[in-house]
């Protein structure tokens, strides 16, 4: 399954035009976290970013510590286009679990339900990793199964179990303003450092 996802597959589905998890837009629960942030200096990574609305939602609102990381460089390649009053370093193309940084938080939108599950322990692990003391996960996961995959579901239960692993702080809730067709079938995690 590693391989099926490598970076030459997820390549291969922008330059296709094959991204059903994108909308087009910021995803409305990450919208009003966002809404929410007032220190426009904490350092925010987005990783699995694709085409990086969030990222973009975040410079229009004044923040510009924002990292935005994807295995492809199609999506990369766009927001150097869109975002260019942000240097070379803010964009990165490769393997999240080979990045090395801190930060203040990390914003998860699609890259958690794209890994295969057996990626799990080392994503959680990875953020863990990458996050400053007092630092935060926030972002949105399915509360749903799905046939096959990506997206790979998951449970709001099985979430709580994984991340409390290393996080001794986590709340999972569902999202009550997701788009319509994920509606109920979404929820929002917080994880503290």
């Amino acid at each position: 399954m590693a391989n099926e996802l490598s970076s030459e597959y997820w390549q291969k589905r922008y330059v296709e035009g094959q991204t059903g998890w994108d909308v087009g837009t910021v995803s409305t629960p990450l919208k009003s976290y966002i809404d929410q942030l007032t220190d426009t200096q904490i350092k925010i990574l987005i990783p699995g970013c694709g085409f990086g609305h969030e990222g973009k939602y975040l410079y229009e609102k004044g923040f510009r510590n924002v990292y935005l990381l994807d295995y492809s460089e199609h999506p990369i390649s766009y927001l150097r286009s869109v975002l260019t009053e942000l240097d070379e370093t803010h964009f990165m193309v490769e393997d999240f679990f080979s990045h090395v940084g801190r930060y203040d938080l990390i914003l998860e939108q699609t890259m958690f339900c794209a890994i295969d599950p057996s990626l799990r322990t080392a994503y959680v692990e990875k953020v863990y990793d990458l996050l400053n003391t007092g630092g935060k996960l926030a972002g949105v996961l399915f509360n749903k199964q799905f046939e096959g995959g990506p997206p790979f579901g998951g449970s709001a239960q099985e979430y709580k179990t994984l991340f409390s692993m290393h996080f001794s702080n986590v709340s999972i809730q569902p999202c009550y303003n997701s788009i319509e067709p994920r509606l109920g079938n979404e929820v929002f995690i917080q994880a503290i450092k």
